[in-house]
């Protein structure tokens, strides 16, 4: 059963006035949610059978790949297979009350006992047209299933012939007690690029040949840790050149935030983890949701075609945001 068809039109703050939008068609099933853009893949929403839910595959136009596969599949020639957590797109963090979000299974007893964990607990909003909209609402829950936080998420898929984006909202809800998200670099807002888009292998990758870019002018090994209003990622894979981009929204707290944005293709941002980034004393970056209250983040994920400079990133950031007009 398809979602229901939307008529709203969402996507102009997006897209450049040369480019029409596409248009968007989500198709619920029992572990995920397909999107489609004019009739082809472009991602799935999974909600089961990991630690958190995903968005894998993200795919450009054409069907190719954008960020690894593994460890959701595996096989792909070239790939690493380090950091299993790393799952295509997704949002957690490392010290939640405490709790490792991020990479559970480091401090489980055993490899199959109980972990915190995001559980998926309903879909609210699903809905097809110039762009799809797909709400839903989440429970972080401690090793025991005790709630520690309920996230409602708003996702809004856009695209059009040379670009495809997600604008992601998370809205972080204490309502189980005083929620606080630890000053660690270990987090939070994260995708992992396939390796031609990597600026150098490791971990037993091949065919890097990307370059890492952020807002502030920086390249490569010099983006970790510094704070920017977006990072993007480019390469040319199968002749192509192509990049994802991660953009943060000035209402964001501590904008521009810092990114765990790594040469070996993972791209987080992270507004808790001052300590890490830059020096300061432990807890620095700690930040408590009161109870009762909310943190909402605000990110939008670009897939495009050529480097950030050629896909207009820049410009993109200040029309999603509304700088220009100012």
């Amino acid at each position: 059963m398809r979602c229901i068809l939307s008529l709203t039109v969402v996507v102009a703050a997006i897209l450049p006035m040369a480019e029409t939008p596409a248009e968007v068609v989500l198709e619920p099933g029992d572990d995920r949610v397909m999107v489609a853009i004019d009739g082809e893949e472009f991602t799935n929403y999974i909600f089961t059978g990991h630690d958190k839910p995903i968005l894998h595959p993200l795919l450009a136009p054409g069907g190719v790949p954008l960020t690894r596969s593994w460890p959701v599949e595996k096989g792909r020639p070239g790939e690493p297979q380090d950091h299993p957590h790393h799952e295509s797109l997704w949002f957690t963090h490392g010290l939640v009350n405490g709790l490792d979000f991020w990479a559970p299974r480091a401090h489980a007893a055993g490899p199959d006992g109980p972990i915190p964990h995001v559980e998926h607990r309903s879909i609210d909003v699903c809905e097809s047209g110039q762009s799809g909209i797909l709400e839903t609402t989440s429970q972080w829950v401690d090793a025991e299933g005790r709630s520690v936080l309920t996230e409602h998420r708003r996702m809004v898929f856009s695209g059009a012939p040379a670009t495809r984006s997600i604008d992601v909202t998370l809205e972080l809800v204490a309502d189980a007690g005083d929620v606080t998200f630890g000053d660690t670099k270990e987090g939070s807002f994260a995708l992992r690029v396939r390796p031609e888009l990597q600026p150098k292998d490791s971990n037993g990758s091949k065919g890097a040949k990307g370059r890492l870019v952020n807002s502030e002018g920086l390249a490569d090994g010099a983006v970790w840790g510094k704070r920017a209003r977006w990072v993007d990622y480019s390469g040319v894979i199968d002749g192509h050149p192509l990049g994802v981009a991660m953009l943060d929204h000035p209402a964001n707290l501590r904008h521009p935030t810092w990114w765990h944005a790594r040469e070996y293709g993972l791209s987080g941002a992270n507004p808790f983890g001052i300590h890490d980034f830059t020096g300061e004393p432990e807890g620095t970056g700690n930040h408590t949701i009161l109870s009762g209250e909310k943190l909402v983040l605000r990110y939008l994920v670009v897939f495009h075609q050529g480097d950030a400079d050629a896909a207009g990133i820049d410009r993109r950031w200040k029309s999603w945001t509304g700088e220009n007009r100012q």
